[in-house]
């Protein structure tokens, strides 16, 4: 099921038509989709259906239109879904925006979901991980498409999520693609410097500078949000050592930072006696993150999120097994209320609460 309905709001221009190479968005994505060993393609339309169908080739594939995309993404899931053949045993989601994604990522998705004969044993949801980075697409047993069909407004799959912790599979896959989405002009901008990138392979997972001092209080920033730039500034100006985890920045594109970690792996990092984790992965991998700064006791942990989002994770790691007690650590929105919006602004009221926190912290501290 290839989701195409969205309205492209940061794009100003349906995104599904931009052209990398000579081929629209679209194309590219289709023509991943057409290589592997789907049973069927379902393409959702929405906003410009009438002018996607004219651009883009619909051969072989199955139409469905969505005529109430601008309340959001969960209802093309639901149209997606009504049109699945009922034969059909899971569903690949697959997103318009991502072309980079390779045909054998989705056959061994399948693959693996397929690999158990007995219908209870099969996993409810595979998510592929590139490094520990959760990424799309996320392939989708029969048995939860009935709760995906309820779902309204703006929310995607991982809404159910949380209902499936023991159902979730994450398989690694060797495939970088699966992280590279495009959503803005800026995106497709840097789409190539990230490409270039993978072809270079990035194949040291901890860059690291040379004049680190160990002894500074560290700043772990999660994401390659605009806010995470910020508080890279902010963090150096008050002199943490700055780590930025992402699997394709290079020290060179963010010179306040110390070091870059390109695996999502947070005990790789060197022993620190003071640290402060702030992940601002948008929803992507922010559970996993949250996961591993708890279990390794961080006192200061911040998710940039909404309130709901925030119940959603503490809900998923309570079912991980991770007490409440921990859980109370999580800084769900981040920063202190200063009604922030700017993603400076953002960076500011996460580096007050950070200060604030640290003080508290050193008042408790036996003389």
């Amino acid at each position: 099921m290839v989701l195409a309905g969205g309205m492209s709001r940061r794009m100003g221009a349906p995104k599904q038509l931009l052209r990398i190479e000579g081929k629209s968005l679209l194309e590219h994505t289709l023509a991943t989709v057409r290589a592997s060993a789907v049973h069927e393609i379902i393409l959702v339309l929405g906003f410009a259906a009438d002018e996607i169908e004219k651009e883009v080739s619909l051969q072989g594939l199955k139409i469905a239109r969505n005529e109430f995309y601008q309340q959001g993404m969960g209802t093309s899931l639901r149209t997606g879904l009504a049109a699945v053949d009922p034969q059909a045993t899971a569903a690949l989601i697959i997103l318009a925006d991502q072309p980079f994604v390779q045909p054998a990522t989705l056959d061994r998705l399948i693959k693996f979901h397929g690999s158990s004969k007995a219908e209870a044993a099969r996993p409810q949801i595979v998510i592929p991980t590139y490094r520990g980075f959760r990424g799309n697409p996320v392939l989708l047993d029969r048995t939860v498409f009935p709760e995906l069909q309820g779902l309204s407004g703006d929310v995607g799959c991982r809404a159910i999520f949380g209902d499936h912790t023991k159902g979730i599979y994450k398989l690694p896959v060797d495939d970088a693609g699966i992280l590279l989405d495009i959503d803005s002009p800026e995106d497709l901008e840097k789409i190539d410097q990230l490409r270039t990138g993978l072809s270079r392979g990035e194949s040291e997972m901890l860059e690291s500078r040379n004049d680190v001092l160990e002894k500074k209080p560290e700043l772990v920033l999660v994401g390659r949000d605009p806010v995470v730039f910020a508080l890279a500034q902010f963090g150096h100006l008050l002199h943490f050592t700055v780590t930025v985890v992402d699997p394709f920045l290079r020290l060179s594109e963010i010179p306040e930072a110390d070091r870059i970690l390109r695996v999502l792996d947070l005990s790789r990092l060197p022993a620190a006696e003071e640290r402060y984790v702030i992940i601002a992965s948008r929803g992507q991998f922010d559970e996993d993150a949250a996961a591993q700064a708890l279990q390794m006791g961080i006192f200061y942990i911040a998710v940039l999120a909404g309130k709901q989002r925030g119940r959603e994770l503490a809900k998923a790691l309570g079912a991980q097994g991770i007490a409440q007690e921990r859980l109370t650590r999580l800084h769900i929105p981040a920063g202190l209320e200063i009604g922030a919006e700017s993603p400076e602004e953002i960076a500011l009221s996460i580096m007050a609460e950070v200060i604030a926190e640290r003080k508290r912290n050193a008042q408790h501290e036996p003389a």
